[in-house]
């Protein structure tokens, strides 16, 4: 027969100000008054807390928040039994790490398989034993309390590690910001240095800036990929480089050159690969190897080396050709500008000459293109944007000689 000598609400502490501490916190569950406070009577001088419910719904509510060290539940319950308050505990993420004890003064095995079957941590036979009641709740309360070293363990190893990946990011972010800024910069002398090149041609920087689109322009036509197209178009500005080394007498004679002048003048080839020979990027080798090749022919008449068709590097043969329309459709102080349906016909008169084939179908698949970069002489008008993060240009396979040592190349005489 149940008793009611003192209502639980007398003996129960408020769960919602539960403290989480080193003092371990049991929730016992029973039906029946007497079993409660008998087992309180015997944890308490153990120093738990001792939380005291009467019903699976009372539990339900307790827990909701925050959850006790362990349970001991009784399984015959009026309403909501003791196997469907396990079920509800073990289903719930904030309990279902909770050792759970069932008690009961029921022997049957089923009840016992049940139990653990649904998450049952261990069993206490009524009438329960003091001294095993004590041991069992002791074990149990270590290894929650373990459990609890774990997970704050790795809550902390977590937030470290997200700390730290913020910092990761912050530093990578900084690092990004200065490569950009030394990338301008070096793209910015790069410029300059070009212009230094052209500086006693008159249009200074407008030449450089529309071949160099234009050799892009082609490129992209040509499928050679985004980070290719974009390599060239920041070293195709370098391929006159080495007109730094010519005398002015030559550079700037308004006539014809004569034979001695003009082997003066095919020597900027060498003189800008030497320049830019030893460059620890690929950005700044295909800068070496447009300036050495862009005045090779395809038919093999061009200079320093009169190299022919595919043994010229295609970054060589594609500003070929776009240096070579500029020159055409540019006033020199030897020459008038021609017109730009002019500089075509003379292109597409070259192909299988001059330059390659591939390269003038190429070109001439996007005169709309090259128009619009000879009108506006901006980069931005072609839709080119600068390098993504890192100047390595992974060069063509297919162009052998974009992969040879450059020292023997740059070491190169023009004929005599």
């Amino acid at each position: 027969m149940k008793t009611n000598l003192r209502p639980v609400e007398t003996v129960l502490s408020v769960w919602e100000n539960f403290p989480m501490n080193d003092q371990a916190s049991i929730l016992v569950v029973d039906d029946e008054y007497d079993n409660l406070y008998l087992i309180h009577d015997m944890l308490v001088p153990q120093g738990y807390r001792v939380h005291l419910a009467s019903s699976g719904e009372e539990v339900m509510d307790l827990v909701e928040g925050q959850s006790p060290d362990v349970i001991l539940l009784d399984i015959n319950m009026p309403g909501m039994d003791g196997f469907q308050v396990l079920e509800l505990l073990k289903g719930n993420g904030q309990t279902k790490f909770v050792p759970v004890v069932m008690v009961t003064g029921q022997g049957d095995v089923s009840h016992r398989i049940r139990a653990l079957e649904l998450g049952a941590d261990d069993f206490l036979t009524k009438p329960v034993d003091c001294m095993e009641l004590r041991a069992r709740v002791r074990s149990l309360v270590k290894v929650k309390a373990y459990h609890d070293h774990m997970i704050d363990h790795q809550r902390e190893l977590e937030r470290e590690v997200e700390e730290r990946t913020r910092a990761l990011r912050r530093a990578k972010e900084s690092l990004h910001e200065a490569h950009v800024n030394l990338k301008h910069a070096s793209l910015t002398t790069i410029y300059h240095l070009s212009r230094a090149a052209e500086y006693k041609d008159e249009d200074t920087g407008e030449h450089i800036r529309r071949m160099s689109n234009y050799a892009a322009a082609i490129g992209r036509q040509m499928n050679l990929g985004e980070r290719v197209v974009e390599g060239i178009l920041y070293a195709a500005p370098m391929h006159d480089i080495g007109k730094l080394g010519v005398p002015d007498r030559v550079l700037l004679k308004p006539g014809k050159l004569d034979a001695e002048e003009w082997e003066i003048m095919k020597q900027h080839t060498v003189i800008g690969a030497n320049i830019l020979e030893g460059g620890k990027t690929e950005f700044i080798r295909l800068a070496s190897v447009i300036a050495l090749t862009h005045h090779e022919k395809w038919n093999g008449s061009g200079y320093p080396r009169g190299l022919a068709g595919k043994k010229i590097p295609l970054v060589g043969r594609i500003t070929a050709l776009a240096d070579v329309f500029d020159a055409l459709t540019s006033r020199r102080p030897y020459k008038e500008a021609m017109s730009f349906g002019e500089a075509l016909e003379i292109i597409k008169k070259e192909s299988g000459a001059h330059f390659d084939p591939k390269v003038v179908e190429a070109f001439l698949a996007i005169e709309d293109t090259i128009l619009q970069i000879k009108e506006g002489s901006s980069a931005s008008k072609s839709g080119f944007t600068e390098l993504p993060e890192g100047t390595e240009v992974p060069l063509p396979d297919a162009h052998p000689l974009l992969h040879q040592p450059l020292r023997p190349l740059l070491r190169v005489t023009t004929k005599s």
